[in-house]
């Protein structure tokens, strides 16, 4: 294979392009294009830049790679195998198959070296930003003058067309210039192509000049194949220390195959005769696949044995660190490892009802308060609704260019970037994150809530004003569905907690879950303290998702009232009547339906007993979902349309959230009909508005 004339930088990169395009025509499916155009910006970050140690992905002063243009995992699988990590060529030739360590985009869970879950456009270039952030943070808690640096290292993204098109790269780009993330460096693949054509049909704008009003440094370097062209742009953007800097390297997707230059070569396999064409351009033999020269593995595997050796100094560095920071060294310890310190929540707050009302919003922000104190690794905030949150609203503790040793991040009003930051947060380590806003505004960072989910990462959402009852800015901010939305989504926690009491213990579970974010729900109203002195406590029954909080009076019970949130006081109201009435009722608060469902079959059946089907849900929100929980001859005090603007007290009223109407609708259940005359005649009128497109 060995061929005199050419170099072994050039045979290097040709040896990338062939193994990212023989991966996508053996699985029948990929993006060659990106491979093809981007391998020599690859090339000369990962072997004169990046620093890493394949044996340890995990080491904590790595510099962080983020393939933002996932599309492109051929490349970044390309790179970790020949670059020396735990990914095989048996691994590659498996590209995009059931069950394999490479699939179609990078996911971090499942393929080592790869930092952060990418995919859906704009997202790796949300989450480099919250990796850069990380840095600065932890640099700034850690490092020592006159010592070695703790945390000291670059966050490079690879990013194209599309990532920049997404909104969240824009509020994200945003949020980096106005915190001037000196060290975060994004390689922009400028080749003028899109899946469905040339890019002009749709994006004209001068992207660099945006850039630079967001107060980024900007580059162009105009030869995406000149090595030391892309090599002189980085060490410039290494010299900027208070901007991020993007560098726009003009490719050409697809180069060396007949398709060059056109959307064909972005989104579908070559075909075999244009593979073998390609081969044949770049001096390789077109008949054979998946070759690596042994002389390209030698060449590819040094950088890593230096980052093996920079790893090994910045070992002995640690120690001497511990030897004179002995507890931030436990600390930056014990951070990486994903704990938490020894007794980190013994003075979260406990409520009777004695203390009064207090909304969940509040009780949220009192125990983040605390954990604060006691996790002094919490990194995260707002996205300008921290007065409305809860959260930290002074400014005394904002994270800012010159101030990075504070831990209260201003968001800003970007909540697409908030998710996406956070989750870059998480993937840095080190650190826990949270971040919050209104419910309904988590409809604007579902996109990164769900990729924390998949790639099995833990973050906590902070969602207020849970319901109608925000009031008076109505149903444009009244979530309905939103609930309904979170819980759908694979591997999460969604707590809705009635009281202050399961607020805090809410927070608990949010800091103790792993492998999965937890999403917490409060209202903006006042909610009463429960009593939970005879039967039900919110520290076992908020972990186990549902649990009796208050037992039938008078033998076994007839009904069982179901009820999270707010609605669980007219739950405990509801009760009350009923009882007077004769008629033994449980009430049931249910916080979580995944916790729930995560508990064994015998304490499921205790607490909704098969054989009791009066049942009653409610809450203010969605009734979808909740029948699994009610049975046929239950039923469900919902919001089956979108709100009004008035008064809290009032809205509840409208729409039957009240003690009375549980209690009418409860007897009904009782009765045979759980749905009473007006929700028939709702469900009539809905009907005849679909029917006329009205819906």
């Amino acid at each position: 294979m060995s061929n005199p004339k050419v170099s072994i930088d050039e045979l290097s990169i040709s040896t990338i392009r062939l193994l990212s395009i023989d991966m996508v025509q053996q699985a029948n499916s990929g993006h060659p294009g990106l491979p093809l155009g981007c391998a020599p910006m690859a090339y000369v970050l990962w072997s004169r830049f990046l620093r890493f140690n394949p044996q340890d992905p995990k080491w904590p002063n790595r510099d962080r790679f983020v393939l933002s243009a996932g599309h492109g995992s051929a490349l970044l699988y390309s790179l970790l195998h020949l670059y020396g990590y735990d990914l095989s060529l048996e691994d590659l030739k498996q590209f995009r198959q059931l069950g394999s360590r490479t699939p179609g985009h990078p996911e971090s869970h499942i393929t080592p070296g790869v930092e952060v879950t990418t995919g859906p456009l704009g997202q790796g270039f949300a989450n480099g930003v919250g990796m850069a952030m990380s840095e600065a943070h932890l640099a700034a808690l850690y490092n020592k003058e006159g010592q070695a640096p703790v945390q000291d290292h670059y966050t490079y993204v690879l990013v194209s067309d599309g990532d920049l098109m997404e909104g969240i790269a824009s509020e994200s780009a945003s949020l980096a210039g106005h915190l001037q993330l000196g060290k975060m460096i994004y390689l922009y693949d400028d080749n003028k192509i899109s899946l469905d054509g040339p890019t002009s049909f749709a994006y004209t704008e001068n992207a660099m000049q945006r850039f630079e009003s967001y107060y980024w440094h900007t580059q162009h370097v105009q030869d995406g194949n000149s090595l030391d062209e892309i090599e002189n742009a980085i060490k410039v953007a290494q010299a900027v220390k208070d901007r991020p800097s993007i560098i726009a390297v003009r490719t050409i997707i697809g180069f060396g195959s007949p398709l060059a230059g056109t959307s064909k070569a972005h989104g579908s396999p070559l075909g075999p005769e244009n593979v073998k064409a390609t081969k044949s351009f770049y001096g390789f033999d077109p008949e054979k696949s998946f070759q690596v020269p042994q002389e390209v593995y030698d060449h590819l595997r040094e950088p890593g044995k230096k980052g093996a050796e920079l790893q090994k100094q910045w070992d002995a560095d640690f120690e001497k660190y511990a030897q004179n920071n002995k507890d931030e060294a436990a600390m930056f310890r014990l951070s990486f490892d994903g704990k938490l310190p020894d007794g980190w929540d013994k003075d979260l707050p406990t409520y009777t009802p004695a203390d009064g009302e207090l909304a969940t919003r509040q009780a949220s922000g009192k125990a983040l308060d605390v954990i604060k104190k006691s996790v002094p690794f919490m990194f995260g905030g707002s996205a300008d609704l921290a007065s409305s949150n809860e959260m930290d609203k002074s400014g005394d503790d904002s994270f800012q260019y010159l101030h990075p040793e504070r831990s209260n991040i201003w968001f800003g009003v970007r909540e697409h970037a908030m998710g996406g930051a956070m989750n870059g947060i998480a993937h840095h380590g080190g650190l826990r994150t949270y971040g919050g806003t209104f419910l309904t505004f988590s409809d604007y960072m579902r996109g990164a809530i769900r990729l924390t989910a998949l790639a099995e990462s833990t973050a906590t959402f902070v969602f207020t004003h849970d319901s109608i009852g925000l009031g008076e800015d109505g149903p444009t901010h009244q979530p309905i569905e939103q609930v309904l939305a979170l819980r759908s989504i694979p591997n999460i926690v969604v707590l809705r907690p009635a009281d202050a009491n399961e607020s805090t213990e809410a927070w608990r579970i949010a800091l103790t879950t792993p492998k999965s974010p937890v999403v917490l729900v409060f209202s903006r109203q006042k909610l009463p303290i429960l009593d939970q002195s005879k039967l039900g406590s919110a520290r076992e029954g908020v972990a186990k998702g549902a649990y009796i909080l208050s037992e039938a009076d008078g033998g076994e019970p007839q009904l069982i009232l179901i009820a999270t949130g707010s609605e669980v006081k007219l739950a405990m109201g509801a009760q009350a009547e009923l009882q007077k009435a004769g008629t033994p009722t449980r009430v049931v608060s249910f916080p979580s339906w995944e916790l729930f469902e995560h508990q064994d079959k015998a304490y499921r059946e205790k607490v909704l007993p098969p054989t009791l089907k009066k049942r009653l849900a409610i809450e203010a929100g969605s009734p979808i979902g909740w029948h699994k929980y009610t049975t046929d001859e239950g039923g469900i005090i919902a919001m089956n349309r979108f709100g009004a603007s008035g008064p809290a007290e009032e809205l509840f009223e409208k729409f039957g959230f009240t003690v009375e109407n549980v209690v009418k609708r409860a007897q009904g259940v009782l009765a045979g009909h759980p749905e009473d005359e007006g929700q028939e005649e709702e469900k009539k009128q809905l009907v005849a508005k679909g029917s006329e497109g009205a819906v």
